[in-house]
């Protein structure tokens, strides 16, 4: 069977990769074969944990990843239409399980691998905000969430402003932006004085954030799975194992995601 020659093979590949992440001197360019591609979609609340992540595996396995941010409801479609995908980190582990349903990604590499979490965001020298609550009052006009239509932390968000009791009050605010990136960017230009969005992206924004209590919706499980049409799915999979090493459960922890035996 395709995956299980995948994982047995993986081990190896994996331990190579941390052997040369912690010890493997440069090579010189010249004369250097071209490096294999990787190309990993991945949920926009992973952006800055992935720009410290993907140089270090490249650098440490010799690949050249191509790393696509977006929406994951979006990139599910997109990968069940044949999308030239690896590897797929959704925010939400549904994304991957109906992908794996349908064929399109090997249901033997499905792996959990982080919970999110949702902050409230605001401009520096705008209004303090330090719960939902707050959104209703007139000082906020608008307020950016992610397009919950296909976007696991703008569905959250709406869900804890209805648990809040203040939806009725703030839906007429709200301005949707693709992804929790997107959100991000709207308060940070201040075309928003205020947005929702993931805490993995608020973190080292510049923007004041508060912490959204998680008992006010349900568990943001995020899960990655390598792509059937892979023509690559050893690396995808060291690369999926890499996040979830130790390698990336620091960088991951920092950026304010629960990890797996932490949930």
């Amino acid at each position: 069977m395709r995956a299980g020659r995948i994982l047995a093979g993986v081990r190896s590949l994996l331990a190579a990769v941390l052997l040369l992440a912690a010890s493997a001197p440069a090579v010189a360019a010249g004369g250097e074969p071209p490096r294999p591609t990787l190309t990993v979609f991945a949920a926009s609340d992973l952006a800055f944990a992935f720009q410290e992540l993907v140089p270090r595996f490249e650098q440490a396995v010799g690949v050249r990843v191509t790393l696509v941010l977006g929406s994951s409801g979006q990139f599910a479609h997109q990968i069940a239409q044949g999308a030239p995908a690896d590897v797929f980190f959704s925010a939400d582990e549904q994304f991957v399980e109906r992908l794996a349903r349908q064929g399109a990604v090997l249901p033997e590499t499905r792996t959990l691998y982080a919970q999110g979490r949702l902050a409230l965001v605001a401009a520096r020298g705008g209004p303090r905000l330090t719960e939902l609550a707050q959104l209703r009052e007139a000082r906020v006009r608008r307020v950016a969430i992610a397009n919950p239509v296909h976007a696991p932390y703008g569905r959250t968000a709406v869900e804890a402003l209805q648990r809040v009791g203040v939806w009725a009050a703030v839906e007429p605010k709200l301005v949707y932006a693709e992804n929790v990136r997107q959100a991000l960017q709207y308060v940070q230009s201040g075309a928003v004085e205020a947005g929702v969005v993931a805490l993995a992206v608020a973190l080292g924004s510049g923007l004041d954030w508060a912490p959204v209590d998680p008992r006010l919706h349900a568990p943001l499980n995020q899960a990655a799975a390598v792509v059937r049409r892979s023509a690559r799915p050893e690396l995808a999979l060291a690369f999926l194992q890499f996040v979830n090493g130790p390698e990336g459960r620091p960088v991951m922890k920092r950026y304010g995601f629960l990890l797996p035996g932490e949930f």
